[in-house]
């Protein structure tokens, strides 16, 4: 593994705002606070002294015909048809790709004008037909890219939208706002239109606040913000699905469990999206956005310390604000930590759909490039429908690998909870996380309540020693199972949101 910051002029000297690999090769378009877009090639020669070098190959906005100001996001779809753009003012364009006699060229094929103010963060459905908007409007919008025009608008955040993902399988949209909250809708389809299902996402869960076992049992559980608030030092707060859908993964998150604040990401179970199953080791700065390598890895014989028992590794990315995690499903600390890459705050990151290259952008207007030498992340996991594309690390895969849910098997113990007659959102038990693990399922107290899944979990924390790169951790044998998918993508889901807030008061 080699890579460090690539000191060339990317977007004028202005902040690299946002960074995508196009799915099918190693084109990486860039976006910046310079209102362009533009699209480079990235090789390396296979020297260990050089560094992977990036060579320009197109400008989209050459005439700044397009977009008008800085350029917040952009992403390829999984086809690698289109690319769609982001900007402040509320404008998305998307452009489509055309060969031309020189090669090829991205010309614009829709621009998309709905959002009131700045968009953050964009996504793709998997079948590339329609694409997900988040904005400083407080929407989000789901578009019909083929047409061009508003398919939803999905409302409720009380703050700037800065996150939204859209699961592999086509089931659930979670989004991420700096109202301190995260939603997650599921699609209830009404009707037909032209023969297919209508789409429509409707709020299923709303995640606000955790609660903590007080320290003193004689007085009541301690309730904590599960995010940071308005004043996190960025605009974006990027999360993600898991290539095969078992699990999501939430940054910008803060745990209060003690007098210290600790900086996390949580890890959503499909089986059970109304909280947390697990919680990443703390970082030293907020987290501020989260990618998954498209590729599957064979297990490598060793997941006596990992969460998850899958018959392939899932390997992620976590950008704090000055630095990188890489995860696997098959260990507990991160397996590469890359910190002081950056004078200013990281803004977005991206895989190569080889897995050979991890790309960094940072508001001081420079991008890193990390490189993997061939099967240093592990022997791609072959599936049924993928092909190969590239020699090196990976498989690229057609279709998503469909998933049941990530399932938690751990001892018992009780969990009470109330219904409160406020349906604002939902207090949830502590998630998972890696120091002095306790994992305890619980029972429902008799009530009103109803649960999806009736085994919720509760741990401290690890911590991570950014300093000397070394990862201190200390768990149990318990472990979080997910069990691999079946085919049908059916909502398991109760056809209604919850109308109640869920308040769990105690555990045993």
């Amino acid at each position: 593994m080699r890579g460090g910051t690539v000191q060339i002029n990317w977007h004028d000297l202005q902040p690299v705002l946002s960074l995508d690999f196009h799915p099918a090769s190693r084109r990486l378009a860039t976006a910046g606070a310079d209102h362009d877009v533009k699209i480079w090639v990235i090789t390396s020669d296979g020297s260990d002294s050089k560094l992977p070098t990036a060579t320009f190959q197109s400008g989209l906005v050459p005439n700044g015909t397009a977009h008008s100001s800085a350029v917040n996001v952009l992403r390829f779809s999984p086809s690698g048809e289109y690319l769609a753009s982001g900007a402040d003012g509320g404008g998305i364009i998307l452009w489509k790709l055309h060969s031309t006699e020189d090669g090829e060229a991205w010309k614009i094929h829709k621009t998309l004008l709905f959002h009131h103010k700045d968009v953050l963060d964009l996504q793709w459905s998997h079948n590339s037909v329609f694409l997900v908007s988040a904005s400083v409007d407080n929407t989000c919008i789901i578009w019909d890219a083929i047409k061009g025009t508003v398919q939803q608008k999905l409302e409720g955040h009380l703050h700037y939208v800065q996150g939204v993902t859209w699961d592999p399988l086509g089931q659930y949209i979670a989004s991420l706002s700096s109202d301190r909250t995260c939603k997650i809708y599921a699609n209830k389809p009404q009707g037909k239109s032209k023969n297919a299902e209508k789409m429509n996402f409707v709020c299923q869960h709303t995640l606000v606040k955790v609660e903590y076992r007080n320290q003193d049992e004689s007085k009541p559980p301690v309730k904590s913000h599960l995010f940071h608030d308005e004043t996190l030092p960025s605009f974006f707060r990027r999360l993600a699905w898991s290539p095969d859908g078992s699990f999501l993964v939430l940054p910008a998150g803060l745990s209060k469990h003690s007098s210290e604040v600790i900086n996390t990401a949580y890890i959503m179970s499909r089986r059970d999206l109304s909280r947390p199953a697990i919680q990443l080791p703390g970082a030293s700065k907020a987290i501020v956005a989260v990618r998954f390598c498209t590729v599957l890895f064979r297990p490598r014989g060793s997941n006596s310390d990992g969460f998850f028992k899958l018959p392939y590794r899932v390997v992620f990315a976590v950008a704090t604000l000055n630095s990188v995690y890489v995860y696997d499903t098959e260990s507990v600390p991160p397996i590469l930590i890359h910190a002081g890459l950056h004078y200013a705050a990281i803004t977005d990151i991206a895989w190569s759909s080889d897995a050979k290259y991890l790309a960094v952008s940072s508001r001081d207007g420079y991008c890193t490039i990390i490189e993997f030498e061939n099967e240093e992340l592990g022997q791609p996991h072959m599936l049924p429908g993928s092909k190969e594309v590239a020699k090196g690390n990976m498989t690229c895969q057609k279709k998503p690998v469909s998933v049941d849910s990530m399932e938690v098997d751990i001892s018992s113990s009780k969990l009470k909870m109330e219904a409160s007659p406020v349906a604002v959102g939902v207090t949830v038990p502590a998630p998972l996380s890696a120091e002095n693990v306790t994992l305890r399922t619980g029972e429902l107290a008799e009530g009103n309540v109803t649960c999806e899944n009736k085994k919720p979990v509760e741990a401290d924390s690890m911590e991570v020693d950014v300093s000397d790169n070394k990862v201190k951790a200390a768990t149990s044998p318990s472990a979080v199972e997910v069990t691999p998918p079946p085919v049908s993508t059916k909502n398991t889901a109760s056809s209604k949101p919850t109308k109640k807030r869920i308040t769990p008061i105690a555990i045993n």
